[in-house]
C-alpha cells in the first residue's frame, strides 16, 4: 500500500494508492502529526512519498513514522520514470514533475501537453519516448482577473464564471471573457504548436480551472483532477523498482 503526499501553498493532498488503483484521497487546509499516523496505520501503508513546495516537513514527520516504512522526498536526485531534459532540474517545480509523471502513467507512448491550472497555469512538453522536454508559466484565471482591477483605475474585480456567448456585453462580461477565452486559446496555442513540432497530441488538464478550460474549448481535452497524485504515485512505483 502507498501513499503520497502533496503539500502546496495553501492546500494539502493525501492519497492512499494498491499499486496503481486510487483507493482513497484527502484534501486539507491543515493536518497534524495524527492524521498521517492515523492515515498510516488504517490502510497499513508500505511505501510513503512527500512532496512538499514550500517548509520542510520530512524532519518534522520522520520521527513518527513506523518502523519499516519505505520513505522518499521528492527533489530534483528522486529517481524518476520518464527522462527529465529540463536544464536546471533543481529549480524545476515539484508538483510540475508530479503532473508529468501523472501524464506518463496514463499516456505512456504518447506526446502529451501537460496542463496544471492553479494561480499561476504550467504547461509541459512530453515526448512519445518518455522524454520531457520542458515547459512554460503563465499566470492563471483568477490572476489574470485580479490584475485587471489592480492595474487600471476603473476596472471591477471580476469572479471566474461561466461564460453567457464568446463576445462580452458589458465590462464585466467583457473582462470575463478576455481572461477566461485568452487561456483558453493560449492552451490551443501552445497544443498546435506541440503537434506542429512533434506531431499528434493528447491534452491533460488538471488545476482548480481545468474544467473551465475544457467547457470552453469545446475540444476533446482530458480533465484528470488527481493528475498530480496519480504521477507522485507513478514516481513512487518506480522508486520501489529500481
Amino acid at each position: 500500500m502507498n501513499l503520497v503526499i502533496d503539500i502546496g501553498n495553501t492546500r494539502s493532498k493525501m492519497a492512499v494508492f494498491d499499486g496503481s488503483a486510487l483507493l482513497e484521497r484527502w484534501t486539507w487546509e491543515k493536518w497534524s502529526v495524527e492524521d498521517l499516523l492515523a492515515v498510516l496505520t488504517n490502510h497499513r501503508i508500505q511505501n510513503l512519498l512527500l512532496c512538499s513546495v514550500g517548509s520542510d516537513r520530512a524532519a518534522e514527520l520522520k520521527p513518527h513514522f513506523p518502523a519499516g516504512l519505505n520513505f522518499w522526498e521528492l527533489d530534483a536526485q528522486t529517481p524518476l520514470p520518464f527522462v527529465n531534459a529540463y536544464q536546471t532540474p533543481e529549480t524545476l517545480g515539484k508538483d510540475r514533475l508530479a503532473a508529468v509523471a501523472g501524464a506518463w502513467a496514463l499516456s505512456p507512448g504518447q506526446n502529451c501537453l501537460v496542463v496544471d491550472a492553479g494561480t499561476c497555469i504550467t504547461y509541459e512538453v512530453l515526448r512519445t519516448d518518455g522524454t520531457y522536454l520542458g515547459g512554460n508559466i503563465a499566470p492563471g484565471l483568477k490572476m489574470r482577473l485580479k490584475a485587471m482591477h489592480e492595474f487600471t483605475a476603473r476596472l471591477p474585480l471580476v469572479e471566474a464564471e461561466a461564460l453567457q456567448g464568446w463576445i462580452g456585453f458589458s465590462t464585466v462580461t467583457a473582462m470575463r471573457n478576455g481572461a477566461t477565452l485568452g487561456l483558453v486559446y493560449e492552451v490551443k496555442g501552445h497544443w498546435e504548436a506541440l503537434q506542429n513540432h512533434f506531431g499528434p497530441a493528447k491534452v491533460l488538464l488538471t488545476g482548480g480551472d481545468a474544467g473551465t478550460i475544457a467547457r470552453e474549448s469545446l475540444e476533446n481535452w482530458i480533465v484528470e483532477p488527481n493528475l498530480v497524485l496519480i504521477g507522485l504515485n507513478h514516481i513512487l512505483n518506480h522508486c520501489l523498482a529500481v
